[in-house]
This record gives structure tokens, sequence and C-alpha cells, in this order.
């Protein structure tokens, strides 16, 4: 199986959404009927961020198997270092039938790649208990330092 990876563009909002909306469905159980709903907003969404949310797409024989995002976000400035940014991995997904097959590492190098080219300082995720080993391997830790509000 010969897996790659490739930035996502303007054309690939469709199948960005359908893997997103697949992902909701499958592991959430989500059973709307807005598909249609959501796959245009979502279009539309993906090109108002594009500059600050960057996605990436496997593809295994020409067919969007996985994906994920890396949101990039300015970060106030100091004398020091006068252009400050970091990042978050977000919404990374691969097709049930092809995990544990390496697309998921595959994808997570293009992003951390894309990071280390854009110089960000730090690089975050938020992940599920399943995955904490595979982010591990890659070199994500725990911080102690790192804090959540969320309101209730």
């Amino acid at each position: 199986m010969r897996v790659t990876v490739r930035s996502g563009t303007a054309a690939d909002a469709a199948a960005l959404a359908g893997l997103r909306w697949r992902r909701v469905t499958e592991e959430r159980g989500y059973t709307g009927t807005d598909r249609a709903d959501f796959l245009a907003m979502f279009a539309a969404w993906a090109a108002e961020h594009s500059s600050s949310h960057l996605s990436f797409l496997a593809e295994v024989d020409n067919e969007v198997v996985g994906m994920a995002w890396l949101m990039v976000a300015d970060r106030v400035p100091t004398p020091v270092r006068r252009h400050r940014r970091s990042g978050d991995v977000q919404s990374v997904y691969v097709v049930p039938e092809l995990r544990d097959a390496g697309v998921g590492a595959i994808l997570l190098e293009a992003v951390l790649a894309e990071a280390a080219k854009l110089e960000l300082e730090q690089v975050t995720v938020h992940s599920t208990e399943r995955a904490i080993p595979f982010y591990q391997r890659v070199g994500f830790q725990h911080d102690q330092r790192w804090l959540r509000w969320q309101p209730e």
C-alpha cells in the first residue's frame, strides 16, 4: 500500500467535509440528515479559515483516506521574539479500515514537518484516550503547565 500525503486545497473541501462527517457519524453516533448542508457549510468554513487552519490529506490509490489539520495562531510578541506562532493539531482522522496501517503516522509527520518549517514555538494536540500512545510515539508529552478552562 502506497500512502501519499499532501496539503489540502480549496478543491479538497468536499473530501475533507466528507471525512469530518464520517468521523462524527461513526465515532460519535451522530444520525443527522443534514449532510448536504454540513458539506456546504464546511467548504465555506475551510475557505474562510485557510490562512489559520492548514489541511493535509492522505491518499491511497488516489482515494482520500485520512486528514489532519494544523491550526496556526499568532502569539503576543516579545522584545526578543517579535514574530511568535504556535500550532494545534486538530481533527486527525483515518478511515477505520486503514487504521493501524501507518497512515496516521505519515499524516502527522507531514503536519509536524510543516510546523517545523513555519518555526512554530510549540504544537499541542487534544487527543482521545486511544490515540495518546500514537502522539507520544512521535514526541508529544504531557505538560503539567498546560491548563484548560471549560465553561459549565
